[in-house]
């Protein structure tokens, strides 16, 4: 399955090659024209003719750590990649390098904290990660300074419809878009997989200045807040409920024009949809809709719950529901019906 096999390749942000490769391999033989730009930004092309020109922009990156040193017994210290809870993380498995070396991240037990200790989170310097090498040479030869360090996460439904994953913030967005690029929509669009969008939007700013499209649309991923201790009038979105349109956040806002054509569509095709409905976070929206002149972008996101933690939830329907909105939009477009242009 080609969400599984994405969500389970490693790439933090500045490692993002296997990532790339992977998209690239399953978009060869589609016809498409592939570029890379010194950032490490891809882009997959489809021609259709003198029609409006549509970025579709993902980025590749996932949240992770990073080895920064060792100790004198063989343990790693590490650096986080973009925002982790570090609350979140003892005990879990990670991979360590290009060679996947298996680790766990370690801190001190329950039975050996004192009192103050145990009512309180680990700052990063009290956390480690163990490799089972009994020396600093050891861990040496096993990991090096600047190596990638991800969640060592099976991807898997835990019933029909929900998964649970790693990275599914962006590698949903990525699979969407791979699998509307396959579908050969009737206008010029270009997929760009994007990097480093988890440490400072880093790499859409670039893309966007290099496509300059007509119209941009970000696939991201989004919190879900249907949980407990959560009040519903603070929901960011609900899983279960389609793919939601930005309305704003700390980096965006949205077109209300665009918005409100992209949530006509959705109810004409019976397809559902939300609003992500706070203001916290950002996406590479926040950077693309700034480029040039400005450029018209919509924002849609994919509820996920747990997200940037090493296991998320991720529904199925969503994503299709994603994906057969983006298609609803492009179909659109070619019929002359989408509002592009200066409509602010």
């Amino acid at each position: 399955m080609l969400i599984k096999e994405l969500t389970e390749v490693p790439g933090i942000a500045g490692r993002e090659a296997q990532v790339r490769s992977y998209i690239k391999d399953k978009l060869v033989g589609e016809d498409l024209g592939f570029s890379l730009d010194a950032m490490g930004n891809m882009y997959a092309r489809h021609k259709a003719g003198d029609t409006p020109h549509v970025m579709l922009a993902s980025h590749m990156d996932e949240v992770g750590f990073m080895v920064m040193g060792y100790d004198p017994g063989g343990l790693l210290k590490f650096a986080p990649v973009g925002g982790i809870d570090l609350r979140v993380v003892v005990g879990k498995k990670v991979y360590v390098g290009e060679d996947k070396v298996l680790g766990i991240v370690g801190a001190k037990p329950i039975h050996l904290q004192k009192k103050a200790e145990q009512n309180k989170p680990f700052s990063r310097q009290e956390l480690f990660i163990d490799i089972g090498a009994s020396s600093e040479e050891e861990a040496k030869r096993k990991a090096k300074i600047g190596d990638q360090i991800t969640f060592a996460t099976r991807t898997e439904y835990i019933n029909e419809k929900v998964m649970k994953g790693k990275a599914f913030d962006d590698r949903a967005g990525c699979t969407a878009i791979i699998e509307i690029l396959k579908s050969k929509p009737r206008i010029n669009l270009t997929g760009a997989f994007t990097v480093q969008e988890e440490v400072g939007l880093r790499g859409a700013g670039v893309a966007a200045s290099n496509v300059r499209p007509d119209l941009a649309i970000v696939l991201e991923g989004t919190t879900a807040s249907d949980v407990p201790e959560s009040p519903e009038h603070r929901y960011s979105t609900t899983m279960g409920q389609g793919p939601a349109i930005t309305l704003m956040d700390r980096s965006f806002l949205a077109n209300q024009h665009l918005n409100k054509r992209v949530a006509e569509l959705a109810e004409k095709e019976g397809i559902r949809y939300q609003f992500r409905r706070t203001n916290i976070g950002g996406t590479d929206a926040g950077r693309i809709h700034l480029v040039e002149e400005g450029i018209p972008t919509i924002g849609l996101s994919l509820p996920c719950r747990y997200i940037h933690s090493p296991v998320s939830l991720l529904n199925m329907d969503d994503l299709q529901g994603m994906i057969d909105l983006v298609k609803t939009i492009l179909e659109d477009i070619a019929e002359g019906g989408f509002p592009l242009g200066k409509n602010y």
